[in-house]
């Protein structure tokens, strides 16, 4: 049995996937692991890029034709054999020690449910980064940097990055998988079920750490170099945060409240920081969200007032 399994998600990303993969196999890792490519519902080349790196032994595929990331880490889950999952997006590179500081950190801490590291981003060539990103917008494209120590995580907020992101099994099976109402989902950008998942570790009494040696490196696609894909993303984490609440058993008239006085913070914010490009681009995109998060708010009460009650 494989000491660690690394699994990749991957749909139709076969431009980055074969260098994912090369990645993980290359790793200075002393022991047995495995590969564990998960190709969900692609129509590219995904298949041809992992069959032209077989007979590794190492190396494992399997199709889940069910479009949705949380669906496809799931059946990654079921299909590794190992009791330490590292989950790797098929647009990121690996650090050679990535595995090894991942195996490490879950041997020396028993209570230790989910670990990540540090992200740094690889930009198109002839792109650099724009006046009006910033530092917290960056996330939006993975990075992901909380210093040189290792930090012991006790707000979901916080959270590591779901491309550079593991779990222990016997946490993972004991809340039921990751939750597929959250995860994007073809190009429907939900996330925020990392953020949950550490939500359900905390509150057990489970540990969450970050990782700095951990190191994995993400390509900035040049689609998502646009003030026009952040708007859009926002809008989506809205939705996600709401999906979230609603999960937390948080939903009802109070989102409402919440979601109108976000409105209200960051449009006038962005005002504030109307000469600064980034700060006001930031809080815009964050009002912005939270208009997706009323709509999913508002739907989500119209759903629950329109189901038929039990009537004993």
């Amino acid at each position: 049995m494989a000491k660690i399994s690394a699994i990749i998600c991957t749909h139709n990303r076969d431009t980055y996937l074969g260098a994912a993969i090369d990645s993980l196999l290359a790793q200075d890792f002393p022991g047995s692991f495995e590969v564990v490519v998960v190709d969900n519902a692609s129509s590219d080349r995904t298949r041809e890029v992992v069959e032209a790196r077989y007979p590794h032994p190492n190396l494992k595929y399997i199709c889940e034709p069910v479009l949705g990331l949380s669906m496809a880490r799931n059946t990654g889950a079921k299909v590794a054999s190992a009791e330490i999952l590292a989950y790797l997006d098929d647009d990121a590179v690996a650090s050679s020690q990535w595995l090894r500081v991942l195996r490490e950190a879950y041997q020396s801490n028993e209570k230790l449910a989910i670990a990540g590291g540090k992200v740094t981003l690889i930009w198109p060539e002839g792109i650099s980064p724009p006046k009006w990103l910033s530092t917290e917008l960056s996330g939006n494209l993975g990075y992901y940097d909380l210093g040189e120590s290792v930090v012991n995580i006790n707000q979901p907020a916080l959270t590591p990055r779901g491309l550079n992101y593991s779990i222990r099994r016997t946490f993972l099976e004991q809340i039921g998988g990751f939750d597929t109402h959250l995860g994007r989902i073809g190009k429907k950008l939900l996330s925020n079920e990392e953020l949950y998942t550490t939500e359900l570790a905390i509150k057990q009494g489970w540990q969450v750490a970050y990782l700095p040696e951990a190191l994995v490196a993400h390509n900035v696609a040049p689609e998502r170099v646009k003030p026009s894909w952040f708007i859009e993303r926002g809008w989506w984490q809205g939705i996600s945060e709401c999906y979230r609440e609603q999960l937390a058993g948080k939903a009802g008239i109070g989102q409402l409240r919440r979601g109108g006085g976000r409105i209200i913070r960051g449009i006038y914010k962005s005002v504030k920081n109307i000469t600064d490009p980034a700060k006001r681009f930031d809080n815009f995109v964050y009002a912005y969200g939270q208009i997706g998060y009323l709509s999913a708010a508002i739907q989500g009460m119209i759903s629950t007032s329109s189901t038929p009650k039990n009537i004993n």
